[in-house]
């Protein structure tokens, strides 16, 4: 197969349709713009299987993704989409850069959910911006940003009640968006405990990517834990 591109967790490959790619979940796990970086055997199939399981439920629910199924263990086959330089992060309680940032404690609960944006630049460490930087760089049209904030609400409903029912507590998690071959706007990329903080909601133990970045514990062990609670 050959390759389109290879990034900090998955690599594209084509296939012999120009409109469809596949994606090949790495071990990698990597933090803090790639400044802290290991091999974590088993970590791509956890995080294939349950982006796979996550984009089937959005796709049932009416959120349009790229994806179309699971190849195998590490293997999604997803639509070709042109992707935008910003990532969208929709908050529930407070962690991460936001407390960083404002000088919030960790875990309090919003009064509503907090959508942002951020550049996707390593060189800039992903910058925060605002509605018109967002603008000024090109990065999307007007009404775009408004879908992207609409839809962005949408999973965040859907996730945050099905976390709920699993046991899970969704704190926090980042979206990418991008455009198909048929125009159409999307979530791309893949929704995992790479991309998601989530909380064990009996106990409070963090079974993210926090583990990692912050050595809480067994990457794997936290991973594990969500997908068998995302299969019941």
């Amino acid at each position: 197969m050959e390759k389109v591109y290879e990034g900090k967790a998955k690599i594209v490959y084509k296939t012999e349709d120009p409109d469809k790619y596949i994606l090949y979940f790495k071990d990698t796990a990597t933090a803090f713009d790639a400044t802290k970086r290991a091999e974590v055997e088993g970590k791509g199939e956890l995080n294939n299987n349950i982006s796979s399981l996550i984009f089937q439920l959005l796709e049932e629910r009416g959120i349009r993704t790229h994806f179309i199924k699971k190849l195998s263990s590490r293997e999604m086959l997803v639509w070709r989409a042109k992707r935008f330089e910003l990532e969208v992060v929709v908050r529930n309680i407070s962690a991460g850069s936001l407390c960083r940032r404002l000088g919030i404690e960790e875990g309090k609960p919003l009064e509503k959910p907090l959508v942002e944006f951020f550049y996707k630049n390593d060189e800039l460490h992903d910058p925060l911006v605002c509605y018109d930087h967002i603008i000024l760089l090109g990065l999307l049209k007007e009404e775009q940003i408004h879908e992207i904030k609409r839809i962005a609400l949408g999973v965040n409903e859907i996730l945050r009640e099905f976390f709920s029912q699993q046991g899970l507590i969704l704190v926090d998690f980042k979206l990418e968006f991008g455009e198909l071959p048929n125009g159409s706007l999307a979530v791309v990329d893949e929704i995992s405990p790479d991309t998601c903080r989530l909380w064990d909601a009996k106990t409070g133990e963090k079974l993210d990517k926090d583990r990692f970045r912050f050595d809480l514990g067994d990457l794997l062990e936290g991973y594990r834990k969500v997908l068998e609670k995302l299969q019941g």
